[in-house]
């Protein structure tokens, strides 16, 4: 992991599809996600993003029983059709702690457990759900190369 820092995000227009079950079901979402998205016309403007609006003991549980709350979302420029999946949304911006995961998926747990400590460390509060922002595909790259950056909202 490399250094932690505060940044400030701006909001985003997202396209994105919710579901209950399995944290590896964001490596089937997030195809479906952009098919769908790309047939109606959006112009990305950015990299691909988990939104976990679990806590990290709930996360665990939640993935074992397939009842975690998964949200995959793209950036894009322009509003587009939206159905009972797919919705376009403003992603809130703000004040966020950020850290950058490198190697593989499974592996990400030592650096959430460092940003925790950080954060702790330094008398900050989570405010609102965690992001994963996938840099890099892991279908091009090999898996000691993915690139995750992960987002904190803080107080």
């Amino acid at each position: 992991m490399g250094e932690i820092e505060i940044i400030n995000l701006k909001p985003q227009l997202v396209i994105g599809i919710r579901k209950k079950g399995y944290y590896k079901d964001i490596a089937e979402l997030l195809p479906k996600l952009y098919e769908y998205a790309s047939k109606k016309g959006a112009e990305f403007s950015g990299m691909p993003s988990f939104i976990c609006r679990e806590s990290a003991e709930e996360a665990e549980e939640a993935n074992k029983t397939g009842n975690a709350d998964i949200e995959v979302v793209a950036p894009i420029k322009n509003r587009i059709e939206e159905n009972d999946e797919m919705h376009c949304y403003t992603l809130p911006g703000g004040k966020m702690a950020k850290a950058i995961h490198k190697g593989p998926y499974e592996a990400c747990e030592a650096t959430y457990n460092e940003l925790f400590e950080w954060i702790k460390k330094n008398n900050k509060k989570i405010i609102g759900p965690i992001r994963e922002s996938y840099l890099n595909d892991p279908r091009e790259v090999g898996p000691e190369e993915i690139l995750t950056e992960i987002y904190v909202p803080i107080d």
